[in-house]
């Protein structure tokens, strides 16, 4: 029976998801044009392994069919507070569903997760607010642009003076190579963050990525003379590459090896069929920001969602925040190695 007909037949149930919907949960987000990278079920065993958070996945069925799921996280913790988020650590994650009907309903089950979790707030990662609460539109923007199979075309859709950039990094004498250790990627963006007064994650989480998505995850690194100096972890979904985790070097800034490391991604991933570059998200106000309009990118505002208990307002996690100006300082001149070591146990509540 299609997810069509089961829908006109059957009683509408949400209900925990289970081991046994693993599979399905997949195919019913491959089936979906809305589906994203974000919601497939391989998050969940890294949020509950690697973050050691509680995932209150949620399925809608009819008639033994999925036809809705949402990938809510219960996260705890003692420095940001507690929060049910869908999803942490990613881009979009609201519920995915057949009908609106669905949607309400996995809307109401998150509602009374967010009661029995007594979480201060709930919310739906969404590129467009349907739910009317609380919404902040203005501080997270997503970039993506179509991808040619020709070179020369991607080349040219780049405006004139990155262009330029980019052009003269092809003479640089940089290389790139796909990361098969993940060692390479993990050092140049602990380093990278570290610099930004950032907390790392593990570099289990980095590898338990490669392991859970296979060929849907990869690294790219850029080298100068034998020396990694920018890289970069991928994501591809569909026709779609989504470059994720990058960071360089101080020497990357002198010799343009991010501009070359995103050049490189686009013109690998257009050789293996990939019609679709999406930059991912950036805050306002951010040299990420700048540097993925400089590209040429359009920023497309994303509309998260919150729902409050009683008593409770907006989160403000954002690193521009002015209270968190002192410890971001702080954070810049720790020894890499110290870094490292306290930074996981850090970020499990910044999600």
């Amino acid at each position: 029976m299609s997810h069509t007909s089961a829908h006109l037949t059957a009683p509408l149930k949400i209900r925990p998801m289970g081991e046994r919907d693993i599979e399905s949960w997949d195919s019913f987000v491959l089936s979906r044009p809305d589906g994203t990278f974000f919601h497939r079920i391989g998050w969940r065993s890294i949020f509950r392994d690697i973050f050691k958070l509680n995932p209150r996945y949620l399925v809608a069925e009819r008639d033994s069919q999925i036809v809705g799921i949402l990938p809510l996280v219960f996260q705890r913790s003692l420095l940001f507070g507690n929060a049910l988020i869908a999803a942490p650590f990613c881009v979009e994650g609201g519920p995915l569903a057949l009908d609106d009907e669905t949607d309400a309903a996995l809307t109401l089950a998150a509602l009374a997760l967010q009661v029995e979790t007594k979480a201060p707030y709930l919310e739906f990662r969404s590129r467009k607010a349907t739910h009317g609460w609380a919404v902040k539109k203005d501080l997270y923007a997503t970039f993506s642009r179509s991808l040619s199979a020709d070179d020369q075309e991607n080349l040219v859709a780049i405006p004139r003076k990155q262009r330029a950039v980019v052009r003269k990094t092809l003479e640089s004498g940089l290389v790139s190579e796909v990361d098969d250790q993940i060692d390479n990627t993990f050092r140049v963006y602990s380093e990278s963050v570290r610099n930004l007064g950032t907390p790392v994650f593990s570099k289990r989480y980095f590898s338990a990525l490669r392991k859970t998505f296979g060929k849907d995850c990869d690294a790219l690194v850029v080298k100068e003379g034998g020396v990694p100096v920018s890289a970069v972890l991928n994501f591809y979904h569909r026709d779609t590459v989504l470059p994720y985790y990058g960071g360089g070097t101080k020497l990357a800034r002198r010799n343009g090896a991010n501009d070359f490391l995103y050049w490189e991604v686009m013109r690998r991933s257009a050789a293996r069929g990939y019609r679709r570059f999406d930059f991912g998200r950036s805050k306002a106000g951010t040299g990420a920001f700048s540097f993925k309009k400089n590209w040429g990118f359009t920023p497309e505002w994303l509309e998260y969602e919150y729902h409050f208990l009683p008593g409770h307002s907006m989160p403000d996690k954002n690193p521009l925040n002015p209270k968190y100006s002192r410890m971001i300082e702080a954070w810049k001149k720790l020894p890499l190695p110290v870094a490292n070591f306290i930074g996981p146990w850090l970020i499990g509540g910044l999600g």
